[in-house]
């Protein structure tokens, strides 16, 4: 019973920063495709929560492994980045707790991060939240996930599946939109999968670029950890001196550090100069043209951050999501080679 509370207090935690991923607008489609993508999205969430806290109660350190995960995929997603065609997206984050916790825990992580970013950021929606679910926590995860068990049996070199993975469970993310989208709003002439094509133009080749940063980023991030955690090949003697460990693992903190920054200082950056239009604004204009006089219907109407707080509020984001990962990777690390020491002494 504590470890599901704790479960419970931890995404309400991880919930409390506004997010910026993938997705469909507040009104974007009609409450019947609301109704039908929340009852196909909610038993996800419902098998997820129940994973993770199976998970936890198995084992305590799964703890620090599912705070790094979600904190990897709220820094990640609040990054908007430019990309081709003069247009801008975010990053989705996904595929790292995929890889590591199972793509079982991710709809739980994508229903917070969709949820409060609905509500803080006036980004996605409410009556959107199960289509957004959908795309961003299983599409995209499961997708990684079969891709990596996969390339996994074909003993390829790890870097390369981890690539291959994060970039294909990114590129399913934005794929899936293209058709949730294209079966609501059809092309008069060549049907639905006409407006797919069209919706692809926006979402899929945008995300192209952004797809290979992140499966590089992803890359990184999976070997930095895996050196972090990694058991010393020290002597008793050796591990006795108290500098040693701290030396050990100075490489991959200082890395971490540097990559945390640089995350922080886009969203801010972002601020400052044009990016170009954002997929959402574009796929609204698509279905602008292939429904005239389309005109959204929000069925709730969120806080919407000023033009000058919204990158505050995505850095603040940021900001939060390294503490989160900081003390995740400080359990899962630190503590992990002061109980080794403990026990070779």
């Amino acid at each position: 019973m504590n470890k599901r509370i704790y479960l419970l207090l931890l995404a309400t935690a991880l919930g409390l920063e506004p997010l910026g991923a993938m997705h469909i607008m507040e009104g974007f489609i009609p409450m019947k495709w609301c109704i039908i993508w929340y009852l196909i999205a909610l038993p996800f969430v419902i098998f997820s929560y129940r994973f993770v806290a199976r998970k936890i109660k198995a084992s305590p350190r799964m703890k620090s492994s599912f705070a790094l995960a979600a904190a990897y995929t709220f820094i990640l997603s609040a990054l908007k980045m430019p990309s081709v065609t003069g247009s801008s997206s975010h990053l989705t984050g996904t595929t790292l707790g995929t890889l590591t916790i199972g793509a079982m825990a991710m709809p739980l992580v994508g229903a917070i991060v969709l949820l409060f970013q609905a509500l803080l950021l006036a980004h996605g929606g409410i009556s959107t939240l199960g289509a957004n679910i959908f795309s961003l926590a299983i599409a995209g995860p499961f997708v990684a996930y079969a891709l990596y068990r996969l390339l996994s049996s074909l003993h390829l070199p790890k870097n390369i599946i981890i690539f291959v993975a994060t970039f294909c469970g990114s590129m399913a993310t934005y794929i899936v939109t293209s058709f949730q989208l294209a079966v609501v709003y059809p092309d008069a002439a060549t049907g639905v999968m006409g407006a797919a094509w069209k919706f692809l133009s926006i979402f899929a080749i945008t995300q192209v670029p952004l797809s290979i940063i992140e499966g590089i980023l992803t890359v990184i991030v999976l070997r930095l950890l895996e050196k972090s955690q990694a058991k010393s090949p020290l002597t008793t003697a050796e591990v006795e001196a108290s500098t040693t460990k701290k030396r050990n693992l100075r490489p991959q903190f200082i890395a971490l550090s540097l990559l945390a920054l640089i995350c922080l200082a886009l969203p801010i950056l972002a601020g400052f100069f044009d990016i170009g239009s954002g997929t959402d604004d574009q796929a609204g204009e698509m279905i602008g043209r292939l429904t005239p006089g389309f005109s959204p219907t929000p069925f709730y109407h969120s806080f919407e951050p000023s033009e000058l707080a919204e990158p505050l509020l995505f850095a603040l984001q940021v900001a939060i999501g390294i503490a989160l990962f900081a003390w995740g990777y400080y359990h899962l690390v630190y503590k992990k080679h002061s109980s080794n020491k403990e026990h070779e002494a």
